[in-house]
């Protein structure tokens, strides 16, 4: 081989090893020959300093790159993620996605942050996942401004510009005032705004709660001023009303003031009776609860009366003068301790022996009447007075 062709190739030789370092180089700082994961994340958008190869980070560790960005029909963005295989089973599958940077200029990357109950199935090849948050860079607020400075008419805005400088001219006291007094104002409001935030809370429920209401308050403001046109109808007679009323006040108090000493001893002499009766409501409550059935019962099905016969001897009647009525008896009603009056089925109270003249289980004849008197002296020993009727109650014998 000549020597020219040999310098030839040895040059070609070298070049050809310095591109190769350089692609291995460049291949090796780009992750070329690092296996990776296929992962998608779908935000609203992707921001103006979104770039290819941007770091995917979690925890602030480092845990794949941007490959990709597509432009979706619907205005959203895909960020096609290459995913470091030996990182994914650290990562949920139901991790949380932000669009983020770490300065108002700088560049934005990929933040997934673990959420609060993470699922046991990590991220797998193929995941699409949506992004929740897109910092918005200080590049686009200058656009928006910029496109809102756009449609001002700058005489327009001159003039509205001198127009509040002469009104806040001279007035910097008056406005530093309303500023302290607006601070002190917050300062007041600043222990309550727990309160105020919960109000705001339970005030769609209210607001809620009202709108229900709203046509029965509405109806019920209708009915109101129909109300007030009937007082305004009636308004004469109203006032004569009143006048009446005030005239029958006028009287009463003349008479109830004429009269007040005699009523107050009409109210003492009725203690003692109002005492008396408040001592028997129990047997006043059975006795008019016993009136009740026979107010209600059914009548006899057919006309006449109903009488009652048995076999059981008849009660003796009243004789003169032992069954006298009198008032001797003591202790109280006994009316409730008794079950009356709803007394159950089948029961019979018992009798309560009281000294009012009346016994019907005296000693002596015990129900057997008889038309010889002498006959029951002689059976049953001496005996009061024949027996009497009605009339003939309080007359010797």
């Amino acid at each position: 081989m000549r020597p020219d062709t040999a310098r030839l190739l040895a040059g070609l030789a070298t070049i050809i090893a310095i591109a190769a370092i350089v692609a291995l180089a460049v291949g090796l700082f780009r992750s070329s020959f690092t296996p990776t994961v296929p992962v998608t994340v779908v935000s609203p958008r992707a921001g103006l300093v979104m770039n290819p190869d941007a770091r995917v980070k979690m925890l602030g560790v480092q845990v794949g790159k941007v490959a990709s960005i597509e432009a979706l029909p619907d205005g959203q963005a895909a960020l096609h993620l290459a995913m470091d295989p030996s990182q994914l089973h650290l990562i949920p599958a139901n991790v949380l996605v932000d669009i983020t940077s770490s300065t108002v200029f700088g560049a934005k990357f990929v933040e997934l942050m673990p959420p609060a109950e993470p699922s046991p199935q990590p991220m797998y090849a193929g995941q699409v996942l949506d992004a929740d948050h897109v910092t918005v860079e200080i590049n686009t607020v200058f656009e928006e401004l910029t496109s809102v400075l756009a449609k001002i008419d700058p005489a327009k805005l001159n003039e509205t510009l001198g127009a509040i400088a002469s009104a806040l001219n001279g007035r910097g006291h008056k406005i530093g005032q309303t500023l302290s007094d607006l601070d002190a104002l917050l300062a007041k409001i600043d222990p309550s705004l727990a309160n105020l935030s919960h109000d705001l809370a339970v005030a769609p429920g209210v607001f809620n709660a009202y709108a229900d209401a709203a046509p029965d308050l509405i109806k019920t403001a209708d009915n109101a001023t129909r109300i007030s046109q009937t007082i305004v109808d009636e308004q004469h007679n109203l006032d004569a009303l009143l006048v009446s009323a005030i005239g029958l006040a006028d009287i009463g108090n003349d008479v109830v003031g004429t009269n007040r000493q005699p009523l107050t001893d009409v109210l003492h002499l009725l203690v003692p009776t109002t005492d008396l009766t408040n001592q028997y409501n129990p047997a006043l409550t059975c006795g008019l609860a016993g009136l009740v059935p026979l107010a209600i019962n059914q009548p006899a099905p057919v006309p006449g009366t109903i009488q009652t016969q048995s076999f059981v001897l008849g009660v003796e009647r009243y004789r003169y003068p032992k069954n006298l009525p009198k008032v001797a008896a003591t202790g109280g009603p006994h009316c409730q301790d008794q079950g009356l009056p709803n007394l159950p089925f089948e029961k019979r109270p018992p009798f309560v022996v009281t000294d009012n003249g009346s016994n019907p289980w005296q000693y002596g004849n015990q129900g057997i009447l008889l038309n010889s008197d002498a006959l029951k002296q002689w059976l049953f020993g001496p005996l009061d007075g024949p027996p009497r009727n009605t009339a003939q109650i309080g007359q010797p014998g």
